[in-house]
């Protein structure tokens, strides 16, 4: 009994970290859905980022207003990075990306190419060591992608924006999670801090390019606030810290490509994009390299 309850202790933040990743990416296709949704309405990206840093950055006042907007014992420099890397630059980059982009697409090279980031960033910047499984994972996530993307690219051309701005965004979010590891935050100090800095900047981008928010329907701002501010600035912030504290950002990242499966069945299922073999297969081949990358059946 006694060694089980041990057991079973030592697994709980690993458990908590799988299903906070688990609840990340699950948010993020909605957010992609969603994102790209508003392509088609009046507001820009400014109001949308109005709205995903708005609503975190009150629900969490406490928290900043606690540790203050320049927290003790994190460096400029890496408060910088985490606020660039989930915060404003990587969603005015995402977002202006995924307005022009159809969702599998995006789903593509925002999702699956963050898992690679975040690793090539830990092996090169930090030392990090990968076996030979999740060596063998990653490799099975670019496999995926070169499934969807090749499907992607086959039906509809795609303009620079897409294929410059998305990876650069997941390059940015790699940044972050290795960061925020090292940051010494817990993941509600980082979430509610990056939100607060990015509401900020998006208030003066706001104020000198101007909003459309007035215009918008209460019913679209009503499904953006939900989307957008609940659900990816605030809940799928704190999953990811979550899962990012747990196991580790190469670990962590790793879950995002499964990102691209679920807003390739969201494109087809919602806005009306083809689902065929090359979606199912890219969904089993992504799956695979995700279970291997997280490092699941490695032995450490």
């Amino acid at each position: 009994m006694i060694g089980t309850a041990f057991f079973t202790a030592k697994r709980a933040p690993v458990i908590a970290g799988y299903s906070g990743a688990i609840v990340t990416v699950l948010i993020w296709a909605n957010w992609i859905l969603a994102t790209r949704h508003t392509a088609e309405t009046t507001m820009g990206t400014i109001d949308l980022g109005l709205i995903r840093y708005g609503i975190p950055a009150l629900v969490l006042a406490p928290v900043w207003l606690r540790t203050g907007l320049l927290p003790k014992g994190v460096p400029l420099t890496s408060l910088a990075l985490m606020v660039c890397g989930a915060g404003a630059v990587f969603f005015q980059l995402a977002t202006f990306a995924i307005h022009n982009t159809p969702a599998a697409s995006a789903g593509i090279l925002l999702g699956g190419s963050m898992p690679l980031a975040a690793a090539a960033i830990g092996v090169l910047a930090f030392g990090e060591r990968l076996d030979a499984l999740r060596l063998t994972g990653l490799g099975g996530i670019v496999a995926g992608v070169a499934i969807l993307l090749a499907r992607s690219l086959s039906g509809e051309a795609m303009s620079w924006t897409s294929f410059t701005l998305l990876p650069l965004a997941a390059l940015l979010w790699a940044v972050y999670t290795q960061v925020f590891r090292r940051s010494g935050l817990s993941a509600i100090q980082a979430s509610a801090v990056i939100a607060i800095w990015s509401f900020i900047i998006h208030v003066g981008l706001a104020l000198v390019f101007g909003s459309a928010l007035r215009s918008v329907p209460v019913s679209e701002i009503g499904l953006q606030i939900l989307s957008q501010g609940l659900l990816s600035g605030l809940a799928a912030m704190l999953a990811y810290g979550v899962a990012v504290k747990a196991l580790g950002g190469t670990q962590a990242a790793a879950f995002t490509a499964i990102t691209p499966v679920l807003a390739t069945l969201g494109g087809g299922l919602l806005l009306g994009e083809s689902i065929g073999a090359a979606e199912l297969s890219a969904a089993v081949v992504t799956g695979a390299g995700v279970a291997l990358s997280t490092g699941l059946f490695s032995r450490r």
